[in-house]
């Protein structure tokens, strides 16, 4: 495999243009409603550099690392940030990097780490320059959830209100309701697109050889296209009632199972310089397992134990999703000419006023129309599929083993009842510290 050749990528390579930097006077110039919250100081950004003590320190705690290149990141935006505008820093900026900082389990750059590792790479360079893409995944996974959140006016994001209603609350009092909710709104498509520029200026400001910069950059600007298309598909199907199963599928996969699996494992074969044959496997893994994960979204909206979610439960059935879930339940109810489910569910699809009564409802019918069970069966069929690619990769190594260990917890059940005990048994373990990618909804 081809090794890294690449200058120390932990900084940005000098530009000929002078940079932002931090003013004498920061002070607003603008009269504020209300004083700004403080910025989050708990974080460390001085904190020991793991790269200094080499791969095997990452190893040991690869979302730590992660966390540690992340906040090097957030840092120096920050303080260009301030230097442009104080209020602005404080306000908008400081909750991207909050939302950023204190949210999600690093799966998916613990996905692009594994896969560099078990692809064979690890050199002084590529160690580096893999935590920083890893710190971009983690901007990028910010841009997604708060744009989700607002095109799905959804409450809650990891137990805490959601960027768009944190700062329509902040601002309450300030302007008649309907504006101060259109103000957190708007705010956050400029949060979103925040992250989105930080996540691309890290890429590009990451040092690497030229064939590898060249893959790199090609994947990520299809994860991103893939990533708009899916939410497209997903918009427009719920604006049209459509309860096709193969566009809920092709959403899905554009949407999440590509953004979730297939394209962190491709990077980190990128980061190692592995042949095509091995990225190919690698990337038939991570689609079949990439899918299952969003299967198993669509569930755990349903079924799921918020305190594992994180989110309230029936938020797709209120807004309508097209979800693969919904649309084999009416199918199956349509079938069976069983009348009453099929009232059941064309009432709560796209009732945002649906009651937990109703969504008990619902739940009866996915269960009695057998729609739960299928989709149960077709997690496990995907995960099957997607190891089975997996299995014959790559050679054996522990970094194969935890890597195996994290596409394997990617689709566990968080509901209070589990699966269906005769679907699948219970999945391995995964590595310590890990856990399934977090939901896009």
């Amino acid at each position: 495999m081809r090794p890294i050749q690449a200058k120390d990528p932990s900084a940005a390579a000098p530009s000929p243009v002078p940079r932002l930097s931090a003013s004498s006077d920061s002070s607003p110039r603008a009269k504020r409603p209300h004083r700004p919250n403080r910025p989050n100081r708990q974080h460390q950004p001085d904190r020991p550099d793991p790269v200094a003590d080499g791969v095997d320190a990452v190893d040991a705690d690869v979302a730590g690392a992660v966390g540690g290149a992340l906040e090097r990141v957030l840092a120096d935006r920050l303080a260009r940030a301030g230097a442009l505008d104080a209020l602005f820093a404080v306000e908008l900026a400081g909750r991207v990097a909050r939302f950023t900082r204190e949210g999600g389990k690093r799966t998916r750059s613990q996905l692009l780490w594994w896969s560099m590792r078990a692809c064979g790479g690890g050199d002084g360079p590529a160690v580096a320059a893999t935590l920083r893409i890893g710190a971009a995944l983690e901007l990028l996974q910010t841009c997604a959830l708060v744009h989700d959140d607002l095109m799905d006016g959804s409450a809650l994001r990891r137990g805490r209100p959601t960027l768009h209603a944190d700062l329509r609350d902040r601002y309450a009092g300030s302007a008649p309701a309907d504006r101060t909710a259109r103000f957190g709104e708007a705010s956050a498509v400029l949060a979103g697109d925040l992250a989105l520029a930080w996540a691309d200026d890290v890429v590009a400001e990451t040092a690497l050889d030229p064939a590898t910069a060249a893959t790199v950059g090609r994947v990520w600007s299809d994860m991103r296209t893939e990533m708009v298309a899916g939410q497209f598909l997903d918009l427009q199907g719920q604006l049209t009632g459509s309860r096709s199963r193969p566009q809920a599928l092709r959403a899905a996969h554009l949407k999440s199972a590509l953004y979730s699996v297939q394209r962190p494992l491709a990077l980190g074969a990128a980061m190692a310089g592995a042949d095509g044959r091995t990225t190919r496997a690698l990337c038939s893994a991570g689609r079949c397992v990439g899918m299952a994960f969003q299967l198993r979204d669509d569930l755990d909206d349903v079924f799921g134990d918020p305190r594992l979610t994180g989110k309230s439960c029936g938020d797709d059935i209120r807004n309508g999703k097209p979800t693969y879930l919904a649309a084999l339940a009416l199918a199956r109810a349509e079938a069976a000419a069983d009348r009453p489910a099929m009232t059941v569910l064309e009432r709560a699809l796209g009732n945002e006023d649906l009651t937990p009564a109703g969504l008990d409802g619902v739940r009866d019918v996915l269960v009695g129309t057998g729609a739960r069970q299928a989709v149960e069966t077709k997690i496990a069929r995907l995960s099957a599929r997607g190891l089975r690619h997996f299995d014959g990769a790559l050679p054996d190594s522990v970094a194969k083993s935890l890597l195996r260990g994290l596409l394997t917890s990617a689709t566990a059940s968080r509901a209070t009842d589990g699966p269906p005990d005769r679907v699948r048994p219970a999945p391995a373990a995964p590595p310590e510290g890990s856990a399934a990618p977090e939901n896009r909804r």
